[in-house]
């Protein structure tokens, strides 16, 4: 039974245009590109142009792009380099309560430092407004980062007025952003954005795993996470993985190039799939804005069932999806993004994440949307408290 995968929000499955473009630098052009001879060499022209893609697919200059090992290294080294750059007694830093595991772990570990933390909680929609990033800033407010679409309910922020405001509060307040899920999905320009550092990661966008970038805007000083040698001009230290540098390139830029297309398709298709959830399913709750959200995301709740056994079962069916963030989605507790926007525990650990992809057709959300309905009609005749008040019936 062919699996049909929903969970592209996760990870995406490697673009056969993308995986082309890699293959040379496995077996042929395998040098190291710090080498002077010429294998070398053709290994360092495939990194500066594979650097080039992506400077240009987000609006930056090549010399703004630093290639790492993936999007929680990014997020490591902006918040870690700032820190230990910073020579100010008192350092705050504000960020939001639904950022991405990497970036809830990173700054837990900087308050052992003794580094003020303020986590932003949302609305009930997942959005995070500019007034209240306001509100947390103070004259130790040395970094903001607010993550420019959530992975697990898809809300898009509005990151643009957010940077606007913190920069007019104080211009010397380093700004920076998750773009981990926006790439692909939204036009991403650091520039317009007015962000001085943003992450990203291949695999989200149809590239390889194990590879990502941090863009520091020129002029932005952080302190190296990793030394070595004079691999990314020296503040990154480490031999540079060419083949999925290489991929990261001709991912962004089909990524870029096919956004339009791309989006068209899927948001079709998550318009359709909410549809027919909502008109076939009781008790369902979407979760997220409705329409400031990521094409390709689909996040409900659904009383009286659990997470973990919805999934089950749909994995059987042959459905690949998620309970919310594959980074924490092991750990079977109450996604932490729902919590903070208010959603009751029961809710939250009843959540399910259906991320479409630019493979996905109107056939494969059909199957899911019959495979869900008798889900969660199955599992709800298992619950002893779900039964209809009025006809005593079980019902989905």
């Amino acid at each position: 039974m062919k699996m049909i995968y929903l969970d592209n929000a996760a990870t995406t499955p490697l673009d056969k245009d993308v995986f082309e473009a890699m293959k040379p630098y496995f077996c042929e052009h395998y040098g190291n590109p710090e080498s002077q001879h010429s294998l070398g060499k053709k290994a360092e022209f495939a990194v500066i142009r594979a650097r080039e893609q992506v400077a240009r697919a987000l609006g930056a200059s090549d010399n703004e792009i630093y290639f790492t090992c993936s999007a929680t290294e990014a997020n490591n080294w902006a918040f870690r380099g700032v820190v230990s750059l910073c020579k100010k007694p008192k350092k705050r830093i504000i960020t939001s309560a639904i950022e991405h595991s990497s970036i809830i772990s990173c700054v837990e570990d900087l308050v052992e430092q003794g580094v003020e933390v303020i986590q932003i909680k949302p609305d009930n929609f997942g959005v995070i407004s500019p007034q209240s990033v306001i509100e947390a800033l103070d004259p130790n407010t040395i970094l903001v980062s607010i993550m420019l679409a959530n992975n697990e309910i898809g809300t898009i922020q509005p990151i643009k007025e957010i940077c606007q405001a913190v920069k007019k509060y104080n211009k010397d307040i380093l700004f920076h952003t998750d773009a981990v899920q926006a790439i692909g999905a939204l036009d991403v320009n650091a520039r317009d954005l007015g962000a001085d550092m943003l992450s990203i990661s291949a695999h989200k966008f149809y590239g390889p795993k194990g590879v990502g970038a941090l863009y520091i805007k020129n002029g932005v000083k952080i302190q190296r996470l990793i030394a070595g040698g004079n691999q990314e001009r020296g503040q990154r230290g480490g031999t540079s993985n060419v083949p999925a540098i290489v991929g990261l390139g001709a991912a962004i830029k089909k990524a870029v190039q096919d956004r339009q297309k791309n989006s068209k398709h899927i948001r079709a298709l998550r318009d359709y799939f909410i549809q027919k959830i909502e008109e076939n399913i009781s008790y369902a709750k979407l979760n997220g804005h409705r329409t400031q959200r990521l094409d390709g995301n689909v996040n409900f709740s659904f009383d009286y069932v659990k997470s973990q056994s919805v999934l089950n079962m749909l994995d059987i069916k042959g459905i690949a999806a998620s309970a919310g963030s594959a980074c924490t989605a092991g750990n079977f507790k109450p996604s932490y993004v729902l919590m903070a926007m208010g959603v009751p525990e029961e809710l939250a650990s009843s959540s399910i994440r259906f991320s479409i992809g630019k493979y996905n057709t109107i056939e494969e959300i059909d199957y899911a949307i019959e495979a869900l309905t008798e889900t969660i009609a199955e599992l709800r005749k298992l619950s002893p408290l779900f039964v209809d008040i009025k006809t005593k019936k079980y019902f989905a």
